[in-house]
């Protein structure tokens, strides 16, 4: 899925990598595109190196640190709490001068960050998204002369997030209720979020909507597109 709405190329962000499987997975299967782990917590860090060796099939050699050994596309960690008001990216962007004044970011990507963390996190992940997202989509999307009707979408400046959901105030299934409780248990800032708060908070910070897809497990990739 992440093929279909994800740029062919691009400097693409994820938030909250966490031990990173997801990155170390993902980066291999998407040559064309840089990805850039991130985590709040820098502990998490030797498991994302970690995971990026194993990724290569490299073993650890001798004298070599592993953060040296990841594929080529796949980038060091950094720290990067999305309630800061400038995100480490964008400083990075102010050194490099880029022509907007920021980086090119082409797409953010999240995956079961927004139910495990306070509504305000959700709110600072929408707001740096609307920051640093491209609204140069750079030659995305099918081209009108493309007649072999093969699916060539690269959609520039998405944010892209995965896992529960809410739908209209209802949980989707009894899983997801049950994980809702649990979540709330551990902390009452925390819960299953409901995808229309979300895109409301998204609209409000220049990210619509732009499709939902069904996932197994009672997931969903929300695909949230950068308003020109």
């Amino acid at each position: 899925m992440l093929k279909r709405v994800l740029p062919e190329r691009g400097l693409v962000l994820e938030i909250g990598s966490g031990t990173g499987r997801h990155a170390a997975h993902f980066a291999p299967l998407l040559p064309g595109i840089t990805w850039q782990p991130s985590d709040r917590d820098p502990d998490s860090f030797p498991s994302i190196d970690a995971w990026a060796q194993e990724a290569t099939g490299e073993a650890a050699r001798p004298g070599v640190p592993p953060d040296n050994i990841r594929p080529p596309n796949l980038r060091p960690p950094i720290v990067l709490d999305v309630t800061e008001e400038v995100w480490p990216i964008e400083q990075e962007a102010g050194r490099t001068g880029g022509p907007t004044g920021k980086q090119q970011v082409v797409a953010v990507f999240s995956a079961n960050m927004i139910h495990i963390a306070p509504w305000d996190c959700c709110l600072g992940l929408l707001a740096g998204a609307g920051r640093i997202l491209t609204t140069d989509p750079g030659g995305s999307g099918v081209s009108p002369g493309n007649k072999t009707g093969k699916q060539t979408t690269t959609t520039a400046g998405v944010l892209v997030l995965y896992g529960p959901f809410k739908r209209h105030g209802r949980h989707t299934a009894p899983s997801n209720e049950s994980f809702d409780q649990s979540l709330r248990a551990r902390d009452p800032s925390w819960g299953v979020r409901d995808l229309d708060a979300v895109a409301d908070g998204a609209a409000a910070r220049g990210l619509d909507l732009a499709k939902t897809v069904a996932m197994p497990a009672n997931n969903l990739i929300a695909v949230f597109r950068r308003r020109g």
